[in-house]
Parts: structure tokens; C-alpha cells; sequence
């Protein structure tokens, strides 16, 4: 428990492709050729033509080269994103500036480049964009060519309106930018913790296949070890008493009749008549979860309490590791003492586990249990699990609710400080589904 997987994730660079921004910016080519075409031959208003045609060709152009340069696969650098889709804010801002400034109805376009960063690249970058967007919205509210129109005719709009104008679109901007990017970093979040969890699973996973190769192993070995036993108990009848040679192949018998012990309990550790190994009580389950932490400084008390026969379930890594998890995070903010106990009927398993600590800080706990959100109210620097993330909550509830159980995280009655996490499962679940951990792992492979 001491290595947390969630901590050995990476989380993923905000990297966009070079092939998304050069489709998008395809599609933007496109349809500011088409609204010229329409707008200048179609409808026959007079506009800069030839400039404006120039801006959309120089961004074809720019595609063009990039296509040529860099493979379709590609990922930019959050630098090389913002430079490009600063760009697109200033090519865009150029056909505005040539055809009415606000008031031509494309201009809330100018979003566009804004938008695609607040889903791809990091706070700072968007906000650098929104900024540089909206520099050029206040520009274009003042500078303008007129907007194309009827020939004779001069069309203006009132100086009010084009505030309004502007006011509409640097709210919207700021709004939209906040919305997508709030919306991407929650399922960038999402998708971070749920790869944390595919690597407990899979470490897990691995721990479980170890077993069935040291049985391989064990078989594999056993005859020629057995042949080498034989071959030095026949020499050692060869030498006598005092020969020093007798001593080596003495030493080398001794030591093939270890390696035969050694294999035969490995070859016992798996088996299916092994029922201490592959059965677990509830006492042994809270036994081997408290285990790893004594010595921590903490008094760690176990209580069991219940009616009828202990519960008895198979060995299931992922309970073994989600209670682990959810006890390492209550030793971490507890004062002094840490209380596991375990309560059952006919009908429910119930394990609670308490702590003397701060508890849960009020403004969170109705997230308990999504990725990334600080759950404890204080000692946030104690190397709580997952970081202070509560990435490491998010793996464990996870885990528990897979194998059937419900968790339920709180604080304890206002007469005692500190958390109270109670996890229950249906008896019949926890006893008589001996593949539940087998299930969990296979559900989440169908799942990726």
C-alpha cells in the first residue's frame, strides 16, 4: 500500500493533433470561400476582394506546408497549438476588419479558435487566446472597412449597438470558454483516474497470474532437481568419510532436497485443496489489511461483532485493496487511533472503518468519491493517498463497488471529530460468488 499506482500515473499532456487543427482550419477555408463567393458575386455587394481572397489563401497555404512538414499523427506542443490557433484569430480578425468589423454576422467566428483550446490545451493558453480575441473585438468595434452592401447605400450601425455588440460577444466568449474547458478537464479527470484504476486492476491481475506460473515453475523443476538429488546421493556413497569431495556433493544433495521443499510448498500455495489459502474470514480479510501499517505510531483497534457464523469469502484482490486504500487514507489524517470493525447478520457484511482526524471538509462531501477533489479538511500535506487528489477514494470506491458492495464516506456524530467510512455488502454476495474478483477484472477489460 505503501506505493500508491495512482501516483505512479502520468497524466496526459493537453496535446492536440496537427491533422484536427488542419481539418478545422480546411473547413474554415471553405466556408469563408463560400460567404465571399456568395456575398460578392452572388449578391453582388462590393467588398475588398482581392485582400480578402489573400487571407483565406494564405491559410491554405499554411495548411499546405504543415501537411507537407509534419505527418498527419503529429501532436503539437501546447506553444505550437497556441501559435496556431492565434493565427486563426488574427486571419479571422483581417476578414472582418475588411468586411464591416462586428457587424458582419460572422463575427462571433472569432470563438471559434477559443473554444477548440478550452477543450484541448491548459487554462493559461485559453485564457491567453480569450484575451487576444478579445483585443481584436474591441479593435474591429472602432476599425472597420464598411461592411459590404448595396451599391449607393451606406449601411452604419448605431454606436450602441456595436457596443452591444461587443459586450454580447466578450461575454459569450468568456462563458462558452469556461463551459468547454470545465466540461474537457472533468472528463480529462474521469479518464486519468479510471487508467489509474486499469493499472491496480492490472498489477492485480499480474499478482494473481504469479501464482499460476510459480505452479508451472515448480512442476517444470521438479524432475531435474530430483534427477541432481539422486545423482549426488549415488556419489556421496563413493567417497569416503574424510574425503573433501564427500562434503561437496553432501552439499550439493542438501541443498537440491531444499530447492525440492521450497518448490513443493509453492506447489501446495495454489492448490484448490488448500482451503486456508484460498478461503478467508472476515478476521483474516481485516487482519491482512491492518497488517502492513503497524508500527505507524497509531493504535490501530480491531473490533469484530456479529450474529450467527463468521463470514467466510475467497481471496479478492480488489476488496483486499480498496479497504487497504480507504484505511491508509484514514491512518494518514488520523491524531491517534485508527478503529476497523466488522458487524454482520444473516442478510449483511458490514465493515466500518473510523479515525480521530479532521474529517471530511463540509464543501466536499457531497463529491466524495470523484477523482480528483481534496477531501480532507485538514494536514493536506501529509501524503494522503492519491496525492491529496482523492484519486486514491476514487480507485477504492471503485473497486468496492464492483465486487457488489456500497460505500458510504462521512463524517462521524458532532460529539467525535474525524471520518466515517462504512462498507456493506449482501452476506450471499460476499460468501457465495467465489469468482467476484475474477468477475470485476473481466467486466473492466469488456469495458476499455
Amino acid at each position: 500500500m505503501a506505493d500508491d499506482p495512482a501516483s505512479t500515473i502520468i497524466l496526459p499532456h493537453r496535446r492536440l493533433k496537427l491533422d484536427t487543427l488542419v481539418r478545422l482550419r480546411w473547413l474554415a477555408i471553405g466556408g469563408q470561400s463560400i460567404a465571399l463567393l456568395v456575398v460578392h458575386v452572388g449578391l453582388g455587394y462590393p467588398l475588398p476582394a482581392g485582400p480578402a481572397f489573400a487571407l483565406v489563401a494564405l491559410s491554405a497555404w499554411l495548411n499546405i506546408f504543415l501537411k507537407i512538414r509534419a505527418p498527419a499523427v503529429t501532436r503539437l506542443s501546447e506553444r505550437g497549438a497556441l501559435f496556431q490557433l492565434g493565427y486563426d484569430i488574427l486571419q479571422m480578425s483581417g476578414l472582418l476588419y475588411l468586411t464591416g468589423g462586428l457587424g458582419n454576422p460572422f463575427a462571433f467566428l472569432l470563438m471559434a479558435p477559443v473554444m477548440v483550446s478550452a477543450a484541448g490545451l491548459s487554462a493559461r493558453h485559453t485564457i491567453l487566446l480569450g484575451a487576444l480575441a478579445t483585443i481584436c473585438a474591441s479593435i474591429l468595434a472602432v476599425y472597420h472597412l464598411p461592411l459590404p452592401w448595396l451599391v449607393g447605400e451606406d449601411f452604419r450601425l448605431p454606436v450602441v449597438y456595436s457596443v452591444g455588440i461587443w459586450v454580447a460577444l466578450v461575454l459569450t466568449l468568456g462563458f462558452m470558454a469556461i463551459y468547454a474547458f470545465r466540461v474537457a478537464n472533468e472528463a480529462r479527470q474521469m479518464a486519468d483516474a479510471l487508467a489509474a484504476t486499469e493499472l491496480v486492476l492490472a498489477r492485480e491481475q499480474h499478482l494473481n497470474a504469479l501464482d499460476g506460473l510459480a505452479t508451472a515453475a515448480a512442476h517444470e523443476l521438479g524432475t531435474p532437481l530430483a534427477t541432481i538429488y539422486l545423482v549426488a546421493k549415488e556419489l556421496s556413497d563413493e567417497f569416503e568419510d574424510k574425503d573433501p569431495r564427500g562434503e561437496d556433493v553432501e552439499l550439493i544433495r542438501s541443498q537440491a532436497e531444499r530447492c525440492r521443499t521450497i518448490l513443493k510448498r509453492l506447489t501446495s500455495l495454489s492448490s484448490d485443496e488448500d482451503k486456508t489459502y484460498q478461503s478467508m474470514p472476515v478476521s483474516q480479510l481485516l487482519e491482512e489489511v491492518i497488517d502492513p501499517h503497524r508500527g505507524t505510531g497509531l493504535l490501530i483497534h480491531t473490533v469484530l461483532d456479529g450474529k450467527g457464523q463468521e463470514p467466510i469469502g475467497t481471496r479478492n484482490a480488489a476488496i483486499r485493496y480498496g479497504l487497504g486504500n480507504l484505511l491508509e487514507n484514514a491512518i494518514d489524517f488520523a491524531r491517534s487511533s485508527v478503529t476497523v470493525s466488522a458487524d454482520w447478520d444473516d442478510k449483511m457484511l458490514n465493515i466500518t472503518i473510523e479515525d480521530d482526524g479532521p474529517g471530511f471538509a463540509q464543501e466536499v462531501l457531497g463529491k466524495i468519491g470523484d477523482p480528483y477533489v481534496s477531501v480532507r479538511s485538514g494536514k493536506s500535506g501529509s501524503g494522503s493517498t492519491g496525492g491529496g487528489l482523492g484519486l486514491g477514494i476514487f480507485i477504492a470506491k471503485t473497486l468496492l463497488e464492483r465486487t457488489g458492495a456500497r460505500v458510504q464516506l462521512e463524517n462521524r456524530t458532532p460529539a467525535h471529530s474525524g471520518a466515517h467510512i462504512r462498507i456493506s455488502w449482501p452476506r450471499e454476495t460476499y460468501e457465495n460468488h467465489p469468482a467476484v474478483d475474477e468477475m470485476a477484472i473481466s467486466d473492466h477489460n469488456h469495458t476499455k
